[in-house]
């Protein structure tokens, strides 16, 4: 009984720490899993002591790893693969092999590490966040600028290269002499295994949902799921491999049916629960002592990693012919340590691939760089877009080219952002007679055709002095069609220092930031997702047979709230007004 009461006090002090450290980290907008890891810190045996390391919480606990790799194997799609292959096997591949290799040098070397040792610290630390450098660029909604897409590329390849890394560590833990054998034999194994896990996958799990979800039993669904992971993470394990490489493999299977999002969201909150129960012993491996005694060799530890994959990143990014904010946003995204670099260090110390003091330290040097990457991806956004603000794109040439553009013209639109949006506004406006002059700064927009009447000229419109140059005086109005709400409020604020009165309207991927923008000057705020939403509803109604006016009349109802700018002109319309 006194056993259980101790069990329960530790439960209910556990329990505390997080929901206290949760919160913290929300009220700072850091990442949940910073929260996790400073609680197992602070209340591991190197920290209060009040947790002591347990097998059987560290079993729990590394289901949070097959969780994550279930849910990176739901999103993995040969489609994606497809569309970002470049980015993906150029830029990602390079990212990681040249990371990986310098590091190993450096530890080789520089450290007097063997070469086994210097590899499976050099792939560890190759490993960014995804957890939080994807959040971010979520909250900032930067994921398709072009720093945004770079970084998804480079995690996306880090995700995959997961797989093979957990196939290659047990391999490297045999003697020289088994080394080669057991590289050869852990390689057929991993074949074998997952040419029969998919095969066999293929065939029966889009049957086994399907059964499940002709019960229309919810508990059963979430129950198939846990089976399914939980199964397929044993077959691996007992066949030599991790845990982790059968989960990615349901995950990845799963993507290809119809249930992959039904699936997503009946997994997330265990795996939440769980990754976050792995972030806490994570934590309380760090041991405070030792990191205090070598503090000098964890911040040379530190700035190596920081500034060294920053710099590896830099460079690939000026090869790819990416301008240097540019370079320095997805630079800045990357230079940290991540999760998957965490898991595959805790798997190479379990190996005894990596010695006790080479572990701490690169433990500590990854989770201090992970508190670091949310204020230095804040920071270099801001550097970055110093950067832009002088570089050559807004220098003399190009203002001249915009303002010879715009020469002439008078009571024209002007189109910020000549993507898939800014086109079509710029046919219907050439349709309407209407001149316009469009901005862009990817050089692949720049090659599109125009139509008659409009001009697309190179340039970005948060500069007052492009904004003068392509006629903002004599515009009519203002069209800001690019893919992130940051950059999209930068222009607003701009156009209203310089033209109080022009309309400007304002294209979002949906509803949540449409208060801010309008906020910052817009005169209206078209979300993409509502229009669609519209559409498919009264699509809905028609072919459940509500008369196609009824319908309609609901999607003028719903404009007649949403768009002030068109209030009188739908309201009219529903009078039956001309």
């Amino acid at each position: 009984m006194r056993r259980m009461h101790q069990t329960l006090l530790l439960i209910f002090l556990l329990l505390t720490a997080v929901v206290v450290a949760l919160t913290l980290a929300r009220r700072f907008r850091l990442p949940a899993m910073l929260a996790y890891l400073v609680v197992g810190i602070a209340l591991g045996p190197h920290g209060l002591a009040a947790l002591e390391e347990n097998h059987e919480v560290e079993a729990i606990a590394e289901f949070g790893v097959v969780f994550l790799m279930f849910s990176i194997g739901l999103e993995f799609s040969l489609q994606r693969l497809r569309t970002m292959r470049q980015l993906v096997f150029g830029f990602g591949a390079a990212q990681m092999g040249i990371t990986a290799g310098a590091v190993t040098l450096i530890t080789l070397f520089g450290y007097d590490q063997g070469w086994r040792t210097g590899l499976v610290i050099g792939l560890v630390v190759a490993m960014s966040s995804t957890a939080i450098v994807a959040k971010m660029l979520s909250e900032r909604f930067e994921l398709h600028s072009r720093s945004g897409r770079q970084t998804m590329g480079v995690l996306l390849f880090q995700d995959i290269a997961v797989v093979p890394c957990l196939i290659l560590l047990p391999a490297l833990a045999q003697s020289a002499d088994e080394l080669p054998r057991s590289l050869a034999i852990a390689l057929a194994q991993a074949i074998v295994v997952l040419s029969i896990l998919i095969w066999v996958g293929q065939h029966w799990i889009k049957r086994l949902y399907d059964a499940v979800a002709h019960q229309r039993s919810e508990e059963l669904f979430v129950l198939a799921t846990l089976w399914l992971v939980v199964g397929l993470a044993y077959a691996t394990e007992y066949t030599g491999l991790s845990l982790a490489l059968g989960a990615f493999v349901g995950g990845m299977l799963i993507s290809e049916t119809i249930y992959r999002h039904q699936v997503e969201a009946d997994i997330r909150p265990f795996r939440d629960i769980l990754l976050g129960l792995f972030f806490v012993t994570v934590g309380m491996m760090l041991n405070l002592g030792f990191v205090f005694e070598n503090i000098h060799r964890l911040a040379l530890a530190v700035l190596l990693l920081i500034a060294g994959k920053g710099l590896v990143v830099m460079l690939i990014a000026t090869a790819a012919k990416s301008p240097p904010d540019v370079g320095l946003r997805t630079s800045a995204q990357l230079a940290q340590g991540g999760e998957f670099g965490l898991v595959l260090l805790g798997l190479a110390h379990e190996l005894k691939l990596v010695g006790t003091d080479a572990f701490q330290v690169t433990l500590a040097a990854i989770l201090i760089s992970m508190f670091i990457a949310p204020f230095l991806i804040e920071r270099a956004a801001r550097l970055s877009g110093q950067m832009a603000h002088g570089n050559w794109a807004h220098k003399a040439k190009a203002i001249h080219d915009i303002a010879v553009a715009s020469f002439g013209t008078e009571g024209h639109v002007i189109i910020c952002g000549y993507g898939r949006t800014g086109g079509r506004i710029a046919e219907f406006l050439a349709d309407e007679n209407i001149p316009f002059l469009a901005l862009d700064v990817d050089p692949q927009q720049l090659k599109r055709v125009v139509p008659a009447g409009g001009k697309l000229v190179f340039g970005s419109a948060d500069r007052t002095e492009v904004l003068l140059a392509a006629g903002i005086a004599r515009a009519s109005a203002l069209v800001v069609a690019y893919p992130d709400v940051h950059s999209a409020e930068r222009v607003v604020r701009k156009v209203r220092e310089s033209r109080p009165d022009i309309p400007i309207v304002v294209r979002v991927p949906d509803e949540t930031a449409v208060a801010h923008l309008k906020a910052a000057g817009a005169t209206e705020v078209i979300p993409e997702v509502l229009e669609g939403s519209l559409m498919i509803a009264a699509e809905i109604l028609t072919q459940v047979g509500v008369p196609m006016e009824r319908a309609l009349s609901h999607v003028r109802a719903a404009r007649v709230q949403r768009y002030a700018s068109l209030r009188e002109y739908y309201a009219d319309e529903e009078k039956g007004k001309p």
